[in-house]
């Protein structure tokens, strides 16, 4: 577990030095898996800095340079992850568990943080460690109990899922996991068995073999399993008559609601605001306060964002069109393709 040390709070200057200094860690990790996709086998770390035009030395120093900034962005922001986990110590789960949630949460903040959108990282980290503790309260609430083998399974596709993410920068499809399960089934089988790495020729002919153990319609369950539904009618706000279904409306605008008549869930929720820019998922969800249930003026948003209300104003009326205009193309996808709300997501491109 991270222990929270005292650390200064970083000025705007070393948070961004620091968090691009990450972004580029980020860019060598994906160099290498490209690498590694390319070659059919894991890249030497000569191959690997040859490709990032580097030296094994420069190389070597410069990961150490990136780790050390991904550190102190870390451990800057540890005791942001306290007080988030102090608000939630009264849901039953003891209070070392939730931090450390919140501090998974907080880790996986600093690996997607991008300083270039102008607003600072403690914002940005935020919803990311309340969704990691929201995630472990749900989890370790659940009143039916899962079997062992369920939640094995349960924990092989939000992995596959999670990595898959990373790799895309989007949200996978079904087939997409059901995919890439059955590849590492493959793969894992040739170790077990001939202690040898399987060709792609080998993967290929055993696809779809591998695939009747997991098929996208089973991934598609397990997905379903793994997230606790959430209610349009559920209060977002501070006072009871305020709900998930209304935030739509409040700028005068045809509401998802009518898109989207039954329940959806938080992931779904996340899904859709993933088709927004980052800076205008964060101000509607400060907005309507649909990660603490606390809605912040334009004054308060354009605070933590360091904008102009006006500013705020126009960024908060073009992710309302935005999620209006997606409103409409789910229920084209839904009504003419019949597909649910996950994949019709996969269908449609963000808009700039």
């Amino acid at each position: 577990m991270l222990q929270t040390r005292r650390s200064h709070l970083l000025t705007a200057s070393e948070e961004l030095r620091l968090a691009k200094l990450v972004q580029e860690g980020e860019a060598l990790i994906r160099l290498r898996e490209k690498l590694r996709n390319d070659l059919e086998r894991d890249p030497k770390k000569s191959e690997w800095a040859s490709a990032a035009n580097m030296t094994g030395l420069e190389m070597d120093l410069r990961l150490n340079e990136i780790d050390e900034a991904k550190k102190k962005l870390i451990e800057s922001n540890l005791r942001l992850v306290v007080s988030i986990a102090k608000k939630y110590s009264a849901k039953g789960i003891p209070l070392a568990d939730l931090i450390q949630e919140g501090n998974l949460g907080l880790i996986r903040a600093v690996e997607k943080f991008d300083p270039e959108k102008g607003f600072r990282f403690s914002t940005y980290a935020t919803w990311w460690i309340r969704r990691a503790i929201a995630r472990a309260i749900i989890n370790q609430g659940r009143t039916i109990r899962i079997p062992v083998y369920v939640a094995e399974l349960i924990n092989k596709v939000v992995k596959t899922e999670q990595r898959l993410q990373q790799e895309l920068h989007r949200e996978p499809t079904d087939e997409e996991i059901s995919n890439e399960i059955a590849q590492e089934r493959v793969r894992q089988d040739y170790r077990n068995k001939l202690q040898r790495e399987a060709t792609e020729e080998e993967v290929r002919e055993k696809m779809g073999q591998a695939m009747r153990h997991m098929p996208p319609d089973r991934v598609r369950e397990m997905r379903r399993v793994a997230i606790e539904p959430l209610s349009l009618e559920t209060p977002v706000g501070e006072k009871d008559n305020s709900s998930l279904g209304d935030f739509i409306q409040s700028t005068n605008m045809p509401s998802p609601q009518d898109v989207t008549h039954s329940l959806i869930q938080r992931e779904q929720l996340d899904m859709i605001l993933d088709k927004l820019t980052q800076k205008e998922s964060v101000v509607v969800r400060l907005r309507f306060g649909l990660d603490d249930g606390r809605q912040r003026t334009l004054e308060e948003v354009g605070a933590e964002l360091n904008v102009t209300r006006e500013r705020v104003r126009q960024i908060e009326l073009r992710a309302m069109r935005k999620l209006n205009n997606l409103g409409k193309q789910i229920e084209d996808l839904r009504r003419n393709r019949g597909l649910e709300l996950e994949d019709a997501l996969t269908h449609i491109q963000p808009e700039p």
